[in-house]
C-alpha cells in the first residue's frame, strides 16, 4: 500500500469512528415533543358503516425527552372518548408523559376498545443511544412512528 492509500483509509476510519462517536453521545433532540394523530371528519361514520378505519395504531411507543406528548384532534362530526375524556369535534387533546412506564387507555377508536402506550426512558448516552438512534433511522426508513 502506499502512503496515500493509508493516509486516505485512516482519515476514513477516523471519520466513521467520530460519527458514531456523535450518534453515542450527541444530545437527543426533536423539533417538537409532540406525536400528533389526526381524527378525520367522517370516522365515526365510516366506522358505523363497517368500514375499518385506523386513526391510531393499537400500540404507540414514545420516548421520554423525545416525543412524550401524545396529541389527539379530533377533526370528526361527533365527539370520541380517549379514557376518561371526551374529545369534542375541533378540540385538540394533549396527553404529556413523565414517567417511563406501559399504559392502556379506553379508546373509542379502536374496535377493542383499547390503547397501549409504551414511554420509554430516556436514552442514556453511549452504546443505548446508539442502538436506539439506529432504531429510529431503520424505523423511519421503513415508514414507521417511534420515538
Amino acid at each position: 500500500m502506499t502512503t496515500r492509500v493509508r493516509i486516505v483509509a485512516a482519515c476514513s476510519c477516523l471519520l466513521l469512528l467520530a460519527a458514531v462517536a456523535w450518534a453515542a453521545f450527541a444530545p437527543v433532540e426533536a423539533g417538537s415533543r409532540e406525536q400528533v394523530y389526526l381524527i378525520p371528519r367522517g370516522t365515526f361514520a365510516k366506522r358505523m358503516a363497517g368500514h375499518y378505519v385506523e386513526v391510531l395504531p393499537s400500540h404507540i411507543q414514545l420516548t421520554l425527552g423525545v416525543k412524550d406528548i401524545l396529541v389527539l384532534r379530533n377533526d370528526d362530526d361527533v365527539p370520541q372518548m380517549f379514557g376518561p375524556v371526551l374529545i369534542m369535534p375541533g378540540q385538540r387533546f394533549e396527553l404529556p408523559f413523565r414517567l417511563a412506564s406501559h399504559y392502556q387507555f379506553a379508546c373509542s377508536l379502536h374496535q377493542n376498545g383499547q390503547l397501549v402506550i409504551d414511554v420509554a426512558p430516556p436514552p442514556s448516552p453511549g452504546w443505548r443511544r446508539l442502538a436506539w438512534r439506529a432504531k429510529v433511522t431503520f424505523a423511519a426508513w421503513l415508514g414507521h412512528r417511534t420515538a
